[in-house]
């Protein structure tokens, strides 16, 4: 196919997507997400993106009862409610939902740039709202800014962010930040750096929980060679990456598990095979707490109130080369 500099729309019955040389991305209102995200001919989504409220328990978290106050973030992950959808390309608002308007676009469209935004309401007492905009530019990165809204009365969040599920375990992951496992109030022996862990480890903590925390985070890549085609016999290591914006940080962790799947298991070998990627990017963090014993609560500075608004963004861009300096 011949592309131009020019980033295509295709306008859909329930979807738009936006392709261009190398890329290609599916938004779709029936699944109120994207549903594909497709850099260098491989498939990075196995579910639609989400946002992620909850984190499983720590130790302390079961000692200090976090869960009692706290349970409500458990449920508005596992469940939530997309209540509105926009579109715009080149700043043109695209009506939706799609059908019939769609017959305005006649085959491919041509823009610098697309988006789709995507709002979200908790199952709460009482309900709040989370916003998920995606804008593509013609080259093929992908702005993202998520936005949640503060609402007076829920208790207090463990995490917010957007979870990205992969379709296969990744060979390794890059990232520029702190070394080690990192929390808000566990930084103090994070050393700044360019870190290359190989797969997904989990750590081995007897009762499985939240793990591989990093703070403080620049930009996370992802590698993989595996796909679930089975009729692609290719073994080609390609990689994405996730880029804070300029000036800012984020937090990440990505373990072959999402929260609930931690949550689930009582001991490490209750934990189902490692089959997916689960990345999940972060504007707040909670701490860990644990100062006099496990059970102590966090500190008043690492609490994340559900009160208060929370904005932050992040890029999704092809991989880069960069020098690499492995993890200890």
């Amino acid at each position: 196919m011949d592309y131009t500099d020019k980033l295509k729309v295709v306008v859909g019955d329930m979807t738009i997507g936006m392709h261009g040389r190398d890329f290609s991305y599916i938004f779709s209102g029936a699944k109120a997400g994207m549903e594909s995200l497709v850099r260098d001919g491989k498939e990075w989504l196995y579910r639609p993106p989400m946002p992620a409220f909850w984190r499983a328990l720590t130790d302390n978290d079961r000692g200090s009862r976090f869960a009692l106050k706290s349970g409500m973030w458990m449920s508005a992950d596992c469940y939530i409610q997309c209540v509105g959808i926009m579109a715009a390309i080149d700043g043109r608002a695209v009506e939706i939902p799609l059908a019939p308007a769609n017959n305005d676009y006649m085959g491919e469209v041509e823009a610098e740039q697309a988006s789709v935004t995507f709002v979200y309401q908790t199952i709460t007492v009482p309900s709040t709202q989370a916003v998920v905009s995606y804008e593509v530019h013609a080259g093929g990165d992908i702005h993202v800014r998520v936005h949640y809204s503060g609402q007076k009365g829920l208790p207090e969040l463990p995490v917010f962010g957007v979870r990205f599920i992969m379709p296969t375990c990744a060979d390794k992951y890059r990232y520029e930040g702190l070394s080690g496992e990192t929390y808000p109030d566990r930084m103090a022996g994070g050393v700044p750096g360019i870190y290359e862990i190989q797969g997904l480890p989990v750590t081995p903590y007897l009762v499985p929980q939240d793990c591989n925390m990093h703070m403080q985070t620049k930009w996370v890549e992802v590698y993989r060679t595996r796909v679930l085609d089975n009729t692609n016999r290719e073994k080609r290591q390609t990689g994405i990456r996730f880029r804070a914006e300029d000036g800012e940080n984020i937090a990440f962790s990505c373990i072959p598990y999402t929260a609930l799947e931690l949550e689930n298991a009582t001991h490490q070998e209750e934990l189902p095979p490692a089959r997916r990627t689960v990345l999940t990017v972060l504007g707040a963090v909670r701490g860990v707490g644990g100062i006099d014993s496990w059970g102590a609560d966090v500190e008043d500075a690492y609490h994340i109130s559900a009160e208060q608004d929370i904005d932050y963004g992040f890029w999704i861009e092809a991989v880069k080369a960069q020098a690499s300096r492995c993890a200890p």
